[in-house]
């Protein structure tokens, strides 16, 4: 009997047959302008983003134009890792990724809500924090202890490890490996 190759893990997000050609017209605008104007990282996390919508039942990504969403997309992870402050590297005004893809501010700020809502998206939060931002994201290692707001870098190892089988940190600190980064 022949041994199976062994199956590589995907970096790919499996989509839906009725959501795959929204998400492809979808994640084609959304990688050209990181590629143009931001990083591989929001590239990667716009892609993750757009997978996670395309999954919901039933998918949002379906009804709209790719580029309405596209930018909503570019829009809500620029948002969490605040893409707009000055001292960010890169920096870009949320109006700006509007403009960039012919979307209507008011369009572009009221879908983007939508989305932080249907997700639970919230700014430092750890699920949509860029990788390289993570460490010095002092507010993506609050979590509340006997209704104390403490740093869990700084905490017993035993409460860095329930409050990360919990969700509320994205790693125990120390053992994060670099090819999770």
């Amino acid at each position: 009997m022949m041994a199976r190759p062994e199956r590589q893990p995907s970096k790919e997000p499996t989509i839906p047959a009725a959501a795959r050609p929204a998400y492809d017209a979808i994640v084609g605008l959304t990688d050209a302008f990181c590629r143009e104007h931001l990083t591989e990282e929001y590239e990667a996390m716009c892609r993750r983003l757009a997978g996670v919508l395309a999954r919901k039942r039933p998918s949002p990504l379906v009804g709209g134009k790719p580029e309405t969403w596209a930018c909503e997309i570019v829009r809500t992870i620029g948002w969490v890792n605040y893409l707009d402050d000055r001292g960010s590297e890169p920096h870009l005004k949320l109006t700006a990724i509007d403009r960039a893809f012919g979307v209507a501010e008011s369009t572009g700020q009221g879908k983007s809500k939508a989305i932080r809502t249907m997700l639970k998206i919230r700014q430092f939060d750890h699920h949509w924090t860029l990788p390289s931002r993570m460490e010095d994201s002092p507010m993506v290692w609050m979590i509340e202890v006997n209704g104390f707001a403490l740093d869990a870098r700084r905490l017993r190892r035993e409460i860095q490890e329930e409050a990360f089988r919990k969700g509320l940190i994205p790693y125990i600190p120390g053992e994060r490996s670099d090819a999770e980064e």
